[in-house]
């Protein structure tokens, strides 16, 4: 039995942020109850597939149920607040004014059900400036300054490899939800959470952007220590076309790397600001330029350095690590990734991903 096993969720969320909070509650026992239109959630039809069901559908949606419902019509919107009187917690990701068009606003709703926790996902949340401005992720990270300071060397923002504002609002949502049911344990009450996919990936700025957050300037990656203005958190090309990369500052790492390579009088340099730090970024670039990839890897098996191989997914997926934490569930001819959150003493198995309407 999960941490949530008799918790009722209704989940109208598509894509990312909001069937990844309705899973993780899934995965700790919660029923959850993913209302779908006709067509379903896109999500379905994105490629690849495996086990006659797209990878994405299924590592986001597994342990639900599916239930079509025409919220436009009488006995969609019946159904549905048959399901609400009876839920804890309701989620829902359209563009605010939606839901209070179709009559399921959190005053309607929560005046049918005062228990209930209601969160709304949105871009930039239900009040604001931007709030009826039409976002996904890449959107918001650039409206958030982010992508920004996802630039090549010459400076030019590219293309972001992780959705971090989805995976923000998710987590954020999903944290939400947890406390206002823990608060509803107190007050028997329930509540509403604003979760804007905008305001959740803000708080993860506050180490490169403290200047800007102050009121100075905004941060130029060259010359932030996380972001490439330092030597030992750096990427670097090798011999064979490959990368790897140096991830940690601390002294004792550069003292260990700089001594085995016999150059301990760069050793200063690392204690340079960012951005200044020019030299030591040259004389290493150089010298792993020397050797391939796997042949630094071999190299750095017995040194106390904060070092990777940069490897693609493939590579990433193949690693014992991975086996040996059972990070990977193969399950109905399908692979799913593990839940990262685990309880010591519980089994956890993976469920299916339900077909479109199944539960209907």
């Amino acid at each position: 039995m999960g941490k949530l096993s008799g918790i009722k969720v209704i989940d109208l969320s598509v894509f990312l942020p909001g069937p990844m909070l309705t899973m993780m509650m899934a995965d700790q026992g919660a029923e959850v109850i993913k209302i779908e239109t006709a067509t379903g959630d896109p999500a379905r039809e994105q490629a690849p597939f495996e086990a006659g069901q797209s990878v994405w559908f299924r590592n986001l949606n597994r342990g639900k149920k599916s239930m079509v419902l025409d919220l436009k019509s009488d006995d969609g919107k019946a159904r549905l607040w048959e399901l609400i009187e009876q839920a804890d917690v309701f989620v829902e990701g359209f563009r605010p004014g939606v839901m209070h068009r179709l009559g399921f606003d959190y005053a309607t709703v929560s005046a049918r059900n005062p228990r209930i926790v209601y969160c709304s996902i949105s871009a930039f949340g239900q009040t604001g400036d931007l709030s009826h401005h039409p976002a996904h992720d890449m959107a918001v990270q650039a409206m958030a300054g982010f992508l920004s300071v996802n630039d090549g060397t010459d400076g030019t923002p590219v293309v972001p490899g992780t959705p971090s504002a989805d995976m923000a609002a998710g987590l954020t949502g999903l944290s939400a939800v947890l406390m206002a049911l823990i608060g509803r344990e107190r007050t028997g009450k329930g509540d509403y959470v604003d979760c804007a996919m905008f305001d959740s990936l803000l708080p993860w700025c506050a180490h490169i952007a403290g200047a800007a957050l102050s009121g100075g300037k905004a941060p130029r990656s060259s010359e932030q220590r996380s972001l490439g203005g330092a030597a030992f958190y750096q990427v670097y090309r090798t011999a064979d076309g490959k990368h790897i990369v140096l991830g940690g500052r601390e002294m004792k790492f550069v003292a260990n790397l700089m001594t085995a390579l016999e150059r301990p009088d760069l050793i200063a340099i690392a204690k340079l600001p960012a951005g200044e730090q020019g030299e030591l970024i040259r004389f290493l670039s150089a010298t792993f330029l020397t050797k391939t990839r796997d042949d630094w890897v071999n190299w750095f098996a017995d040194k106390d350095v904060a070092f990777s191989p940069i490897l693609d997914f493939r590579e990433a997926f193949d690693q014992p690590h991975i086996a040996a934490r059972e990070l990977f569930i193969e399950h109905d001819g399908g692979h799913q990734i593990a839940p990262a959150i685990r309880f010591a003493g519980e089994n956890w198995s993976p469920t299916d991903a339900p077909e479109l309407n199944a539960d209907g």
